[in-house]
């Protein structure tokens, strides 16, 4: 469950995976936009409608209209260039899942360190992917997609190429470097969304991408163990490398616009920069921040109870399990029409999460698990909506950097504070942690939001009679 990608869970950490992508050959990516066609991406339990004289009319109209609780992703889909950039954007998140969980099992395996050096392998990697982030944004804003990814090909692929030949004391500074030159899979998609999806549509469009999220998180960290405990560390490591490669020359190819047709890169200005940090964008990179400590908080939740109850064979599907909530969770939300904010989504994640502190089975927590996914991949899709809405397209790879940047922070403190709790009061206490915490950062942030409203009235007031 990744809100961006560090490893663990937040960007860290979307394609349509599922259901969604199954309809791929009805849809028709050439077809008018939204509002001038019917919808062609038909999804129904029978799955085809059987071609030839058989047919019936009201067969063909089951496959013309979708279900309307599918009907927004299928006009979504229908937009041109969408289903191939979620496509594109599921493969290149691959690497991204599955870093984390390889570089820990090199650490611990061949190199024989304890799973305290692993954790230090990963803090190194995330506080590069912090550093990194809001320049590579910049990059991207101001040379274009293609410029800006080339660097990060070229030295992803010399950093993988020699991890696994590195002592631990090298690959800390590897991992450091790996960070800072990842190739910025999230906040691409997330720009070129803004620019594919007309405003009215966003919110389904992130909701789609925060469960393509979800999906690839399920999916590549089986597949990273898999190589690493079958083969070898080695190989796992070197297919991260080839996968990353992979993502930033196939985003190169692709080439999403991550402006609108006719803008241009804004020159750097020679004098000062106008500013991008406003209280409205603090407040939804908070947001940000306490979705990834909640979720990565979870995340070492889920571990250490089933841990404590002697099942960890058990954790994979547990997992699954709170990743398949939010993929309910996130299809529901992205279909309403009703917005809501990311701060609220945020307070319900917190709540949502609280149940599963009671558990005391694993039936119990299985329960819970899914009970707390399903504000997840809404309330990560709201924040992404949000931000890009909040400042002008040619700063939205650097807002959108930032976003990593908060997310990697929410997830650094995650971890080590649930887990502090969990080693006094125990598991249980560690969900709750992860939940309250992010329920009160979450509140507090509504707070402040009111209070900078009711100023701002204030003062438009004060204006309004002053000018009379």
């Amino acid at each position: 469950m990744v809100v961006g990608a560090p490893p663990g869970h937040a960007e860290g950490p979307p394609g349509p995976p599922g259901p969604i992508g199954s309809c791929g050959p009805v849809v028709d990516v050439t077809a008018p936009p939204y509002g001038r066609a019917s919808g062609a991406c038909a999804r129904s339990p029978s799955r085809h409608t059987p071609d030839g004289p058989s047919t019936s009319s009201g067969e063909v109209r089951a496959v013309e209209n979708p279900p309307v609780p599918l009907a927004p992703y299928a006009r979504l889909l229908r937009l041109p260039g969408v289903l191939p950039l979620v496509l594109v954007a599921f493969v290149a998140r691959i690497p991204h899942a599955m870093t984390g969980v390889v570089l820990t099992l090199h650490v611990v395996g061949p190199l024989g360190l304890g799973y305290a050096r692993a954790g230090l392998v990963a803090a190194a990697m995330t506080v590069g992917v912090a550093i990194g982030s809001p320049w590579r944004g910049r990059r991207v804003d101001r040379l274009g997609l293609r410029r800006a990814l080339l660097p990060s090909v070229v030295v992803e692929s010399a950093v993988w190429l020699i991890a696994p030949r590195l002592g631990y004391e090298a690959l800390l500074v590897a991992a450091v470097v790996a960070g800072v030159f990842l190739v910025p899979v999230f906040s691409v998609v997330r720009q070129s969304l803004a620019v594919l999806v007309p405003a009215e549509q966003q919110r389904t469009a992130y909701a789609l991408d925060s469960v393509g999220t979800e999906m690839t998180f399920m999916l590549a960290p089986t597949v990273g163990v898999l190589v690493a405990t079958q083969v070898s560390t080695a190989a796992a490591l070197t297919l991260v490398g080839a996968s990353t490669v992979l993502a930033g020359l196939l985003l190169m190819w692709f080439n999403p616009p991550t402006r609108s047709a006719g803008a241009t890169a804004v020159p750097e200005p020679s004098g000062r920069r106008p500013r991008l940090i406003t209280p409205g964008l603090l407040v939804v990179l908070a947001a940000a921040s306490a979705a990834a400590l909640i979720l990565n908080g979870t995340d070492v939740g889920i571990v250490a109870a089933l841990e404590g109850w002697d099942r960890e064979s058990a954790v994979g599907w547990m997992i699954a399990l709170w990743c398949a909530g939010s993929v309910v969770g996130g299809l529901v939300y992205g279909a309403q029409k009703r917005e809501l904010h990311p701060l609220a989504l945020v307070a319900l994640l917190g709540a949502a999460t609280l149940p599963a502190a009671l558990a005391q089975t694993q039936l119990q927590l299985a329960v819970a698990v899914v009970v707390a996914g399903l504000p997840c991949a809404a309330a990560l899709s709201a924040i992404n909506a949000s931000l890009v809405r909040m400042v002008p397209e040619h700063r939205r790879g650097e807002v959108m950097g930032w976003s990593g940047t908060a997310n990697t922070v929410g997830a650094a403190l995650g971890a080590p504070v649930v887990g502090a709790v969990i080693d006094g009061v125990g598991p249980g206490g560690g969900f709750a942690a992860a939940g309250g915490v992010g329920l009160l950062l979450a509140v507090l942030g509504l707070a402040v939001l009111a209070a900078v409203r009711r100023r701002s009235g204030g003062r438009a007031a004060s204006a309004a009679v002053g000018g009379g």
